[in-house]
């Protein structure tokens, strides 16, 4: 990873006060810890499968390890990733964004499944993370038994990809967010590694029916009777949970299940990890009482996509309506219908068993030749050169508008568009006939200076015990997970529900949709971008894939995929010095609290401060709620938890407020209590020098 100067400022102000690797997460006060880790085991190849050996499971049975760590971008003025909408920037933090990870090992084999509340894992990201598990582990961790994947939240940083179509609406490659999502799940996975210990495994299934709506309903009726039949609301249900238990006490879950995290709209200018990230906030901080920055959790949840593609959380069909009209409820409420559906698989589970293990290959998905077998009318067919159809401009009604961003406002210019040439330009004929029936709009794959997107893509098959995930960049619908799903089980002669699709994992390139879907051009169709035989494709090659697995045949790498880190330019200049409010120093308390609260009220204050990318404060916080306790004051909330909402705005060059809220809970303790504001503000000499403010006291009754 390359830091630029913007970042190694920002990480000489936290990282050198850093000191000790906690046991099950690298949060404030670890990550120089992993660090030093990383370079003894670098220096030392395979030395860290000895360390981790010292851990022993039964026969048969399993070491598990679980981490977590902080993937929040800068705060202020960073293009969001999702939506698209280039005046949609950061403004503010209201649920930090985190990765999970967790390894398991049984025998000679291991796996780690992480799971990023980013938007997406990019291809960028996944080989950043894997270069750096290398320099540390050796062959450890490879991209063999390494899985990655998002939660797509839509209300998080952009800019972590190295394709241009991905960084449109956000002027460029950022590096801090790169930097944050690498550094995140390579800390959580370190994390997970040192805390690899004897555990044990169970496996649980519910449905959930009133978190999700299918918003393609037309195109999903154009599948055969057969398909439709096996989800008759339209919708995928299942819930598949896989509980981690250690010591006889459960300490974490990874829970599946199919809903777009876009409960928060493009309206939205707070940093969130949207309903998935609520549902993980509630079993973690709710349910056993984590503090995120107090050192080893006490349980790790993570929440996890599978085949989302046509599944929105918007259930009246409109961006932030339903169940409510609040984007903030709704929010709050499918992360609740979400947890409380795997607190019911938790307790219908039964113990999981038989080995971990994995396969891996890369495909090209522009140039793939798929047998008859694999397709609707029996023909061969071919895939195509990547290209987003007409219906993906206008995005999907039902959540919000999609790639590459739709019209700019007149008198509003794109500095990465003007650098990239329009790419509006004619289809060559062979391109449209071989997207028929795509109308293109853009024709991604032959378009200057390189494709706009990955075309060479990552797929793989992980297996716990006796689930499988068929993972792959793609956001699928329900039928063409289904689709997958039966090949892979035919190819290893399990059962249909031993396997889900992973969805969003390794890499991204928009939806994978039926061919029947594909050619009704609805918003998921149009974002087919490989053409009508996408998905057929996919079939074919994780047949394959499967089949290695259950023989345990060798699988060739395949073609290499493209490394575009040297053409990314940055359009959006770095914040230069802060300078304080007339009359005002830093840290000063612009509007105090109220003298005294209730319990269930809203608390407010507002601070002068700094901008926050001269730092990001991950894994750390911009703001404490104390309680005075025996002459002590103690942290009782912080920035970046549900309660409490962090809004940046600026009042003129180079000025920053910093205003919080906090949502007192009804089980508060009463008592003394007052805000601590912390940043970090950049000197006209380019240094960094901390900030705290403190607010007056205030009591809750």
């Amino acid at each position: 990873m390359v830091a630029t100067s913007e970042t190694r400022a920002a990480a000489r102000s936290t990282d050198s006060e850093q000191a000790a690797l906690p046991r099950r997460t690298v949060l404030a006060g670890a990550a120089a810890a992993t660090f030093a880790l990383g370079a003894f085991t670098a220096a030392a190849p395979g030395l860290g499968e000895r360390l981790a050996a010292t851990a022993q499971a039964a026969p048969g049975g399993y070491l598990v390890g679980l981490g977590i760590s902080d993937i929040t971008g800068p705060a202020a003025e960073c293009g969001m990733m999702g939506y698209s909408q280039q005046d949609q920037t950061t403004a503010g933090i209201h649920l930090r964004p985190r990765a999970r990870a967790f390894v398991f090992a049984s025998g000679a084999e291991r796996v780690v499944f992480a799971v990023a509340e980013n938007a997406m894992i990019f291809q960028s990201v996944h080989r950043g993370v894997l270069t750096e598990l290398g320099r540390r582990f050796g062959d450890l961790y490879t991209e063999r038994n390494v899985l990655l994947t998002s939660t797509h939240s839509h209300a998080v940083c952009g800019g972590a990809a190295h394709d241009y179509a991905y960084n449109l609406s956000i002027l460029g490659f950022k590096q801090q967010v790169y930097d944050a999502e690498v550094n995140g799940l390579v800390e959580a996975i370190a994390a997970a590694h040192a805390d690899l210990s004897p555990g044990t495994l169970a496996l649980g299934r519910a449905e959930l029916h009133n978190a999700s709506v299918n918003r393609s309903r037309v195109a999903f009726d154009r599948n055969p009777a057969a398909d439709r039949a096996h989800f008759p609301d339209a919708i995928d249900p299942a819930v598949t949970t896989v509980s981690i238990g250690k010591g006889g006490e459960e300490v974490g879950a990874i829970t599946w299940f199919a809903t777009h995290n876009t409960s928060m709209t493009n309206k939205n200018r707070l940093i969130s990890s949207d309903n998935k990230g609520y549902a993980a906030f509630a079993c973690e901080h709710t349910d056993h009482s984590v503090r995120y920055l107090d050192g080893a959790p006490s349980y790790v949840a993570a929440f996890a996509q599978t085949n989302a593609g046509d599944m929105s959380p918007n259930l009246d069909l409109r961006p932030g309506s339903g169940p409510t009209g609040n984007e903030f409820d709704n929010t709050r409420i499918l992360g609740e219908r979400q947890h409380d559906a795997a607190r019911t698989a938790v307790a219908a589970a039964s113990p999981m068993n038989g080995p971990v293990g994995s396969v891996f290959c890369y495909i090209d998905l522009s140039d793939i030749a798929v047998d008859g077998r694999f397709t609707p009318d029996g023909a061969a067919r071919r895939t195509a050169p990547p290209a987003a159809g007409v219906s993906l401009l206008a995005g999907s009604v039902e959540d919000g508008p999609g790639l590459p961003g739709g019209p700019i406002p007149e008198g509003v210019r794109n500095p990465f568009l003007d650098f990239l040439g329009d790419p509006h330009r004619p289809a060559p004929g062979w391109l449209a006939d071989a997207q028929a029936p795509k109308a293109i709009a853009v024709p991604f794959g032959v378009l200057p200076p390189a494709p706009w997107v990955p075309s060479v893509v990552p797929i793989q098959i992980v297996r716990l015990g006796e689930l499988y995930l068929a993972a792959a960049g793609g956001e699928f619908t329900i039928v063409a997970g289904l689709r997958v799903r039966r090949a892979v089980a035919a190819a290893l002669g399990v059962a249909l529900d031993q396997v889900l699709l992973q969805g969003y994992a390794n890499a991204y390139h928009e939806y994978v949709t039926t061919p029947e879907e594909y050619d009704a051009q609805q918003y998921e169709g149009a974002s087919t971008l490989f053409g009508r035989y996408t998905l057929p494709a996919y079939q074919q090659e994780f047949t394959r894939l499967a089949t290695a697995l259950a023989t345990g045949a060798d699988v060739d790498r395949g073609p290499a995929p493209r490394d575009l880190s040297h053409l990314q330019p940055d359009f959006v200049p770095a914040p230069g010095p802060d300078t304080a409010l007339p009359g005002h120093d830093f840290g000063a308390t612009l509007t105090p609290p109220a003298a005294h609260y209730t319990r269930g009220s809203r608390a407010e204050v507002e601070f002068v401060s700094a901008h926050p990318k001269h730092n990001p404060r991950r894994n750390g916080t911009f703001l404490e709620v104390q309680r005075l306790v025996d002459g002590t004051w103690v942290r009782v909330a912080n920035e970046g938890e549900w309660a409490v909402r962090f809004h940046w705005s600026t009042r003129g060059p180079g000025t920053s407020v910093a205003s919080f809220t906090w949502d007192i809970p009804a089980d508060t303790a009463p008592g003394r209590h007052r805000f601590v504001h912390f940043a970090d503000r950049l000197t006209p000499d380019g240094r960094l020098e901390p900030i705290v403010g403190t607010s007056t006291e205030f009591d809750i009754a």
